[in-house]
């Protein structure tokens, strides 16, 4: 039998049929439920559900991952050829037959097709919220509205989405094709949260508009400690990306010491040379132990920081009577993070704490910048940095 190609386009077109037929009925859900709303209103609803399924998505992607599915159909964007596992039996039964519990069979091909099926919906659905903004404009330039009262966004911010979800198209062919090569399948999880932070930043605007409310005026130093934190957070995810894809959660089974010692053997060398194989250092020898305990304690270290900051963030959030909610969430999510955390460690690595911990970091992406979207620096406090950054510019 001929080997399969790895990128084989013929079931594309099937494929995105597939998608478009997936968002018809969030599409009309949501034509539905605001048929007598101005369009507006309407691509508001639309965003607000494609944040949504992106958020499931992220989260049945974290679940494609952990059950090791990634590998259930080994080409792209199809499977053996084919639109869907059912017409590609004799090859996924041929590669179950001859590995049982290798990366391909049945009920992994599923798994893996349904979460690029998903991804192919969401992405008509943000092509949807792209062409709306864009009718949008048009409809606000030819009427005697001013532009800036009609859309609260420009719809460049769609377009950019649009341009990101077909990035993040190749970073998933690129995870399939490159045999799960970590720094890719890191990278995917970073964008696919990134496309959760796009999608959240036009939810809050077009719902800032709708509601007719204006971001909330915090101080300096409140607003750049959710600059702070959030970045804190994003590096914490990267270093826990990194600690999944390479398999590395078991490295310690016990908490707070890890393999009996408050510092293990560790090689960071080999744990955080970036761009190798699964499992293999650049000169084609194996990772060592000392390796992955390095890339897993380095994400618990930077967790007894993480935590308190955004725990800290929540405190002073909480004194803010409009980001109260805010702050309740990332109060939770912070011991939601750390209970899911010591479960991977001490229980195993269970897929129900795994795929919830993923879930809870995507969370906090999610609140994070939906506080950080929905304020704004008070005015003293901007006038004060503005005049700090002209005096800075005179003395240089």
């Amino acid at each position: 039998m001929d080997p399969q190609p790895l990128y084989d386009l013929e079931p594309l077109a099937r494929l995105m049929l597939l998608g478009v037929l997936i968002a018809l009925g969030p599409l009309c859900w949501v034509w539905w439920r605001n048929r007598g709303a101005t369009p507006m209103r309407r691509l508001q609803a639309l965003t607000l559900l494609t944040l949504f399924l992106t958020f499931d998505l992220v989260l049945f992607g974290a679940f494609t991952r952990l059950t090791d599915s990634g590998l259930g159909c080994p080409d792209w964007p199809g499977c053996y050829g084919s639109a869907s596992p059912v017409g590609a039996r004799e090859e996924i039964a041929a590669a179950q037959a001859e590995r049982p519990t290798g990366p391909v069979t049945h009920g992994k091909a599923w798994v893996e097709m349904i979460h690029r099926y998903l991804a192919t919906g969401v992405g008509v659905l943000i092509i949807a919220m792209t062409a709306t903004a864009w009718a949008q404009r048009r409809q606000g330039r030819s009427s005697s509205a001013p532009v800036a009262q009609a859309e609260p966004l420009s719809p460049w911010w769609p377009t950019f989405t649009l341009f990101w979800v077909c990035l993040q198209g190749a970073f998933g062919a690129l995870t399939v094709t490159m045999k799960l090569f970590p720094a890719i399948v890191t990278l995917h999880l970073a964008g696919g949260l990134i496309l959760l932070a796009l999608l959240t930043v036009q939810a809050v605007r077009y719902s800032q508009h709708d509601r007719g409310l204006q971001p909330v005026a915090l101080s300096r130093g409140v607003r750049w400690g959710i600059g702070a934190v959030a970045a804190l957070v994003a590096l914490q995810i990267l270093l826990g990306g990194w600690v999944s894809t390479n398999y590395a959660v078991l490295a310690c089974t016990t908490f707070p010491q890890c393999q009996g010692s408050w510092w293990p053997p560790m090689n960071f060398a080999q744990g955080f040379q970036i761009w190798r194989e699964l499992g293999m250092l650049q000169d084609g020898s194996h990772i060592s132990f000392a390796g992955l305990t390095a890339i897993h304690y380095v994400h618990r270290l930077a967790a007894y920081v993480v935590l308190p900051a955004l725990w800290l963030l929540a405190w002073r959030l909480h004194r803010v009577d409009a980001l109260r909610p805010a702050a309740r969430w990332l109060a939770v999510l912070g011991l939601l993070q750390l209970l899911t955390g010591l479960s991977n460690v001490v229980l195993g690595w269970p897929l129900a704490a795994a795929v919830l911990h993923t879930g809870g970091a995507a969370a906090m992406v999610l609140v994070l910048t939906w506080a950080w979207t929905g304020t704004r620096m008070t005015s003293e406090a901007a006038t004060r940095l503005a005049a700090c950054s002209q005096d800075s510019r005179l003395t240089a």
